[in-house]
């Protein structure tokens, strides 16, 4: 490992001109006060890089080259597209080859094959990238979740709110978002001009914050009435680079289960900690059990005074502490109003997903001049913490299908049973069982196509149904039915109707 300065950084290199920016970017960084730029040198060859590295190459047994693709430099479209090349270096041929077992496995459960398989959700040209249209199927299951949200903050003592998708451009500026956040902005509309007076600017919202506020702001508030736990399903746009766009994980407009909870200073450090057991329940109920957090510091360029963001990261990391939470810090990471921290879960097969977010925020009560009158009628800002638990409804439904590989729980299921009739004869009574079904809230189809029997049930099993019924000629006559529950080889045949609908009822419970 080395180091060169700016300058002679620049020399080096000078017949890369993607390195030379990338070396002038650091020069020009204001929150960078390094002089010099990193290198490693590998026998004859010397490259600019951060590191670390191993000590020795001889240390890798195993190389593989994985793919090659296009990508945009800087993942911007209007900049040069280069060859970006795929590989993976491990200490064994063992190590490596479970290492692509499992790059296989997450090929097979990647939530965008998987969403055109299950008929969940697409991503046509003509919307433009990052943007998913729902599907019936997928419209279930996105409304199932919003469903449990809804009801779990009701009864979490959340108050439900709805905003609009546009603001006046000021607003955004009374936040700072236009001026900390505004790569991540579309570009402002003007509306209501004429020829005789100039337009009103709007932004579509990038984040819900400043509606909620507004909220708060719209009367008087007491102490008596913290802390305020406002809750929306708020749909937002946030501009990211066509190179970044990964499906639902990582999209243009998405949902999010956003609230921000007003509190007095002396209710901070409870209500995180109602905040954090809130989380872990939610993140449970969905199957996940393994966690891991981050927290993150103040950033480069931030709004609000350093020890207001002193106290921030200091309630928030003794709510980890007292969680029994273990957390790694990331200096530097938090949102430009406040630290925050990151809940991360385990999937099935081991890999590590951001989901949860909460932000503690003493700047905004202070930009939008927030208060709230006090015990001895004083005047305080009240402080702020942002929070989503699901972090988006389409990164959740992305990391569920690939956690699940489709085959989610009976309860999320878009379908949740699939009734197969033996014969057209039977069409009429597998119509009656769905309407019985159906009637029980359980959601059913019956599959009428013009195939076998055993290839009706295969198309259950690959669409991933959870239970699948067939009926036939006994099943007519004493109101019976045939039923296979998912990953069970075994259809238990004649059960009387009444006691699937009750056996399939009782599975298909939501976790509260």
């Amino acid at each position: 490992r080395g180091e060169l300065d700016i300058a002679d950084a620049i020399a080096e290199f000078a017949d890369h001109p993607f390195k030379v920016e990338i070396i002038q970017g650091v020069d020009a960084d204001e929150g960078v006060d390094d002089t010099a730029v990193s290198t490693y040198r590998n026998d004859g060859f010397l490259d600019l890089c951060r590191g670390p590295h191993l000590p020795s190459t001889g240390r890798l047994k195993a190389f593989k080259l994985l793919r090659s693709a296009g990508a945009y430099w800087r993942g911007d479209e209007s900049n040069p597209q280069l060859q970006r090349i795929y590989g993976t270096a491990w200490e064994s041929k063992k190590a490596l080859d479970e290492y692509l077992v499992r790059l296989e496995e997450a090929g097979k459960r990647d939530h965008r094959k998987l969403g055109a398989e299950l008929d969940l959700f697409s991503f046509p040209s003509e919307l433009g990238s990052g943007l998913a249209i729902w599907h019936p199927k997928g419209g279930i299951l996105k409304t199932v979740i919003e469903d449990y949200s809804r009801r779990t903050h009701r009864n979490g003592g959340y108050d439900y709110v709805v905003s609009p998708h546009v603001a006046k451009a000021e607003l955004w500026q009374t936040s700072g978002h236009a001026e900390f956040y505004a790569e991540n902005m579309y570009p402002q509309m003007e509306l209501d001009g004429s020829d005789d007076k100039d337009g009103q600017a709007y932004v579509v919202k990038p984040m819900n914050c400043p509606f909620h506020i507004l909220v708060y702001k719209s009367s008087t508030r007491s102490y008596r009435e913290l802390p305020m736990r406002l809750f929306e399903l708020g749909t937002v746009y946030r501009y990211e680079r066509s190179g970044v766009i990964h499906g639902l994980l990582r999209a243009r407009g998405f949902t999010q289960d956003d609230s921000h909870i007003f509190t007095t200073e002396d209710q901070l450090a409870e209500e995180l900690q109602n905040l954090l057991d809130f989380v872990l329940m939610v993140l449970r109920d969905f199957g996940f059990e393994e966690f891991e957090a981050d927290l993150s510091t103040r950033p480069d360029k931030f709004v609000g005074n350093v020890d207001a963001w002193r106290r921030a990261e200091e309630y928030l990391a003794a709510s980890l502490d007292n969680a029994g939470l273990d957390f790694q810090l990331a200096a530097g990471e938090g949102a430009f109003y406040g630290p925050k921290i990151d809940i991360h879960v385990k999937d099935a097969i081991g890999r590590r997903w951001q989901l949860s977010t909460i932000q503690v925020d003493f700047a905004q009560p202070e930009n939008f001049e927030l208060e709230y009158a006090t015990a001895d009628n004083t005047r305080e800002r009240p402080v702020m913490i942002h929070r989503a638990l699901l972090g988006s409804v389409e990164r959740f439904v992305g990391v569920l299908t690939e956690h699940y590989a489709g085959a989610f729980p009976m309860w999320l299921s878009p379908v949740q049973a699939t009734i197969i009739p033996v014969a057209d004869r039977h069409n009429d009574y597998a119509a009656s069982v769905v309407e019985q079904l159906s009637e029980a809230g359980i959601r059913a189809e019956v599959d009428t196509a013009d195939d076998t029997v055993g290839d009706k049930i295969r198309k259950a099993i690959t669409q991933k149904h959870p239970a699948v019924i067939v009926v036939g000629d006994n099943d007519v006559d004493n109101g019976t039915a045939g039923i296979r529950l998912r990953g069970d080889e075994h259809e238990e045949r004649g059960v009387a109707l009444d006691a699937v609908v009750a056996r399939l009822v009782e599975l298909a419970q939501p976790p509260r």
